[in-house]
């Protein structure tokens, strides 16, 4: 155990400690500039998935559902505890630079989600199934498999074991912590809620998520606006104080300038995983008229988990008396609970518990969703799935008994940084390709049409399911 332990940490050195961080900051600023800032060009489409469209396939998951599961995937223990963290360790500038890798993010979540898009296979059953595993062998070609293979490998690993496992834990702990219910009760009904999930596929998921996503982040944006305005005469200062910490014109930690970029910069991609390689499973599976409508849709979801939700946390934390600078003591979770006691009661707590359960549920469908789908392109077998939903069930059912289960999963950040690794190499090498589809959406919009349709024909040499985009036939 102590050798494989070495081996994680070392390979989490190497992707995490080094390499990662900035590859993924200096792809998204690439991206961001070559696109011609495409992510603010296009800003105002984003709130058009949120009510839908009239001619909607009932039959298909929607743009809507994408968004809405992607959401809750990403919307997770990041956006209570890792923010809180992130204060802790950078001081309130780290809130600033997750704020600045999110609008970046944005842009590589529009990039790998248009490809995932443009390579998704339609099944036998009707539905879409693509991601970056798929784009790498209809994008890059066949030489490439031994990548998407590994890619696959360390999405199950990381995301529906490892990850899920946490998830678990966290709302196991919450629950005996202000409820006193038994970690084995928790867990009882999270596996048998997990295994009603699982076993329902991507259309259970998506109706699952399109009920309990818009309850949990309108429920906490509400009672942390609530907290701002009860505040509002001290929120110039706090925004003062993250603008003038983030670069350096007030110290609030030892390490200053440099502690609040490095913290700000990890845990906002640990928050909202743009460019990780994890969201573009869930973005395939969408019916939409273009690849690039369903980019700005993801895109979208980065913004509102961390412009959004990460920065409800923030707030709560930095308006309140319970967080003091540099100072010692209460953090992660606990931290942002005592501040939401601090503002508005006992009841605060048992407010966050809750929170903390649907940011965890939905966290554990979508990241059973990953592991499903990644097991898929890797093998046809109905009995390997079933196998995957029962170790799943179980792995929650385990990281919820048993408080120091997770760490038995501690290879989950190494296989993460690998996954993320492979992403980012695949989306540099076929980032031409998201040009062309951004180009063609953006010509389409110039020349009077108001929601562009994509032609496969248009693109002959590109590997694309010709069945995947109906409308096209239509034309």
């Amino acid at each position: 155990m102590d050798f494989l332990n070495s081996i994680f940490n070392l390979i989490n050195d190497l992707t995490w400690g080094w390499a990662l961080v900035p590859f993924l900051v200096v792809l998204g600023v690439f991206f961001t500039i070559a696109s011609g800032f495409v992510q603010f060009r296009y800003f105002g489409r984003m709130f058009r998935v949120l009510k839908g469209y009239d001619d909607a396939d009932p039959t298909k998951i929607s743009a809507r559902e994408a968004l809405l599961v992607s959401v809750g995937g990403r919307v997770g223990g990041g956006n209570i505890a890792g923010v809180a963290v992130a204060i802790t360790a950078g001081g309130p500038g780290a809130v600033f630079w997750m704020w600045a890798i999110a609008l970046v993010g944005m842009c590589s979540a529009l990039v790998e989600a248009t490809l995932a898009q443009v390579y998704k296979r339609t099944t036998p059953e009707g539905d879409y199934r693509g991601g970056p595993a798929r784009a790498i062998i209809h994008g890059l070609g066949e030489n490439y498999r031994w990548l998407a293979v590994l890619y696959s490998v360390c999405l199950i690993a990381s995301f529906a074991i490892g990850f899920n496992a946490f998830q678990g834990n966290t709302v196991a702990g919450a629950a005996v912590d202000s409820l006193g219910i038994p970690r084995f009760a928790t867990g009882a009904f999270l596996a048998v809620a997990t295994g009603f999930i699982v076993y329902g596929g991507i259309h259970r998921i998506a109706k699952a998520a399109d009920f309990i996503i818009p309850i949990m982040a309108f429920g906490y944006i509400g009672l942390a606006l609530v907290i701002i305005l009860m505040n509002f005469t001290s929120l110039p200062g706090v925004l003062y104080d993250i603008v003038s910490n983030a670069f350096g014109f007030q110290e609030a930690v030892a390490g200053g300038m440099g502690a609040a970029i490095a913290n700000g910069l990890r845990r906002g991609l640990f928050s909202n995983e743009a460019g990780l390689g994890s969201a573009p499973n869930v973005a395939a599976t969408a019916y939409v008229r273009h690849p690039v409508s369903q980019g700005i849709t993801q895109s979208f979801s980065v913004f509102i988990d961390t412009m959004l939700i990460c920065s409800c946390t923030a707030f709560v934390i930095l308006l309140g008396d319970v967080y003091q600078p540099g100072a010692e003591g209460v953090d992660g979770v606990a931290l942002t609970q005592q501040s939401i006691v601090d503002h508005v009661g006992v009841w605060g707590q048992y407010f966050l518990t809750g929170a903390i359960f649907l940011f965890a549920f939905s966290s554990i469908m979508y990241n059973y969703y990953l592991g499903e789908n990644a097991l898929s392109f890797m093998t046809d077998s109905k009995g390997a799935m079933h196998v995957l939903r029962l170790v799943i069930v179980g792995i929650v059912f385990l990281g919820a008994v048993a408080p120091g289960a997770t760490a038995v999963f501690s290879f989950s950040d190494p296989m993460m940084g690998i996954l993320a690794i492979v992403n980012l190499l695949a989306l540099l090498m076929m980032f031409p390709i998201a040009m062309r589809l951004i180009t063609d959406f953006r010509k389409q919009l110039n020349s009077g049409i108001a929601r562009p349709v994509f032609d496969p024909k248009a693109f002959p040499d590109l590997d694309t399911d010709v069945s995947a985009w109906p409308d096209a036939l239509k034309k």
